[in-house]
């Protein structure tokens, strides 16, 4: 019997039915990071909608008060048996909080008040790269990763460059290209942490605790931007932008991307995160009607394959 076991065991079908289930993970992670980054584009859309109606600081704190509002109803079971676990990792969470939603959408709001949208985009496209760097003291990254995130990050930067890789050396720094950098490194860092996640923290738990003390921390600041900018109207143009964000960019995006990287590594989630600016392309051209050139279509395609390539398994 034991001659049978071992013998079962080192049967190629068996190693077969180990690799399987990994396989399928590894795509619902992709898959999950994809859905995150489709979402998140559209949060641009929204967040120049809001550039001129709602002040940056209130823009964040209405949307984590409204992502708070959408997960409690199934987090609040979690939390409550899980509340001892929750007040032992109080400093990881309150970290994780601070950089990914009191500083992180903030920061995104903030810089595209001074900077273009063009200089935003080649500064977001170092996000994979500094999570890859974050990340690199858990995660093996390999040649394969290593090229595809290369090949990927030149596509993003000749499209965002109008054609020109070099563009991303004559990229003249404003104070909002300083802030979205540090919105950037605020990403990475919240990405990073994403995998040391204590395994006794659910995924709902996390997310409620995250979105309520990062809407804390925005507090005394929210405070402060109505005593100096006033409020906002509350109308239709604000309401719909802010239930979008607080929703879907906020509370179904960071759901996705959160359980994206506990599947598949920071890493190589990060490396799904390139396609951001192709979704934005292609939501311009179905919202704005703005035309597509065969540039865009071959740095696209170099996107596309960049990722496949650096995302993708070993075989």
């Amino acid at each position: 019997m034991a001659v049978l076991e071992r013998a079962r065991t080192h049967h190629p079908t068996a190693a077969r039915g180990t690799t399987a289930p990994r396989r399928t993970a590894a795509l619902g992670g992709l898959a999950l990071a994809l859905t995150a980054t489709v979402v998140w584009s559209g949060n641009f859309v929204i967040a120049r909608a809001l550039h001129d109606a709602v002040p940056p600081v209130q823009t964040a704190f209405w949307r984590w008060i409204i992502a708070l509002c959408a997960v409690a109803p199934f987090a609040l079971g979690q939390v409550r048996r899980q509340w001892p676990q929750l007040r032992r990792h109080l400093g990881y969470l309150a970290t994780a909080a601070l950089l990914g939603v009191t500083l992180f959408n903030t920061l995104i709001y903030q810089a595209g008040r001074s900077t273009s949208a063009t200089n935003m985009a080649m500064i977001a496209a170092a996000s994979p790269v500094l999570i890859a760097l974050f990340a690199r003291g858990g995660e093996k990254l390999g040649r394969r990763r290593v090229a595809g995130m290369a090949l990927a990050l030149t596509g993003v930067v000749t499209l965002v460059g109008k054609g020109s890789p070099a563009a991303l050396l004559r990229l003249d720094l404003a104070p909002g290209d300083l802030w979205m950098l540090a919105a950037t490194l605020a990403f990475a860092g919240y990405s990073a942490l994403l995998r040391r996640r204590p395994e006794e923290i659910g995924g709902l738990s996390f997310l409620f605790a995250t979105f309520a003390l990062g809407a804390a921390m925005l507090l005394p600041a929210y405070g402060v931007s109505l005593a100096v900018q006033g409020g906002f109207e509350p109308t239709a143009g604000t309401v719909a932008p802010l239930l979008y964000i607080g929703l879907f960019s906020s509370a179904l995006a960071y759901f996705t991307w959160n359980k994206a990287v506990a599947l598949v590594g920071a890493a190589r989630a990060g490396v799904v995160y390139y396609l951001q600016p192709v979704c934005v392309a292609l939501l311009s051209f179905a919202v704005l009607g703005e035309p597509v050139t065969g540039m865009q279509l071959v740095c696209t395609a170099a996107i596309i394959t960049g990722v496949a390539f650096g995302a993708g398994g070993r075989r």
